[in-house]
């Protein structure tokens, strides 16, 4: 298996010349933080290291507790009808405990996707809460013995095509394949991945990628979204 790495933000460059629409861009990538930005292509390739950087996120629910007890019986909740099969479109709403919350599409730039900075963008509490994430990872063939390796700060719980793979729990830094899922199949076309991630206090964000069979990152994965209401 692969040695675990502490998870690191790298520094990025300034005084760079953009064009208009790299500036326009900018501004998507203002408003949900400094390290994402709205999808603005139908598709987005794992690159050599994997990771998925495409995914659509529900606006943070509160919980309280990040031990496994508490963590399981979090995601064993309903919070909102089809939470475990729903493919929603960015923009969606749903209500849980009577509070109207929005699914949000985003890019990251960096190989984790940062909770805490979507969430403090949007004026949402980012400590004990809970976010449901989920992306389509689009497979050009079977692939066998593939296993799905995460990191996250802090809990997390992890499905893919509706079946649970892996979790990891308690108040935890984000490390790269801190947890890594059994052996499985990914189908050939689409693929569903979702979490459930907890954070107590502080930071928040995940990281997630599939490796093959020899346990390295699978690049070439098309990652899609439902498309985007106009």
């Amino acid at each position: 298996m692969n040695v675990l790495r502490k998870c690191f933000i790298p520094v990025l460059a300034v005084g760079v010349a953009v064009a208009p629409n790299a500036l326009l861009l900018s501004a998507h990538a203002q408003a949900l933080g400094p390290t994402l930005t709205s999808p603005v292509t139908p598709s987005l390739l794992t690159l050599a290291d994997g990771f998925i950087r495409r995914w659509l996120i529900l606006e943070p629910i509160p919980v309280n507790g990040l031990t496994q007890n508490a963590v399981r019986a979090m995601v064993k909740k309903e919070y909102f009808p089809d939470q475990f099969t729903v493919m929603p479109q960015d923009h969606d709403k749903v209500t849980v405990d009577g509070k109207e919350l929005t699914w949000h599409a985003v890019d990251t730039k960096l190989y984790n996707v940062n909770l805490y900075h979507l969430a403090y963008a949007l004026g949402k509490p980012t400590s004990n809460v809970l976010f449901w994430v989920v992306t389509t990872v689009n497979s050009p063939e079977e692939m066998h013995d593939v296993r799905l390796a995460i990191g996250s700060n802090a809990a997390s719980v992890w499905w893919v095509n509706g079946e649970e793979v892996v979790g990891i729990y308690g108040d935890r830094q984000t490390v790269i394949d801190d947890g890594v899922s059994k052996r499985i199949t990914l189908k050939k076309g689409a693929n569903v991945v979702r979490a459930a991630v907890v954070n107590g206090g502080g930071a928040t964000d995940f990281c997630a990628r599939f490796l093959n069979d020899h346990d390295k990152p699978i690049k070439g994965l098309s990652i899609t979204l439902t498309k985007r209401k106009p």
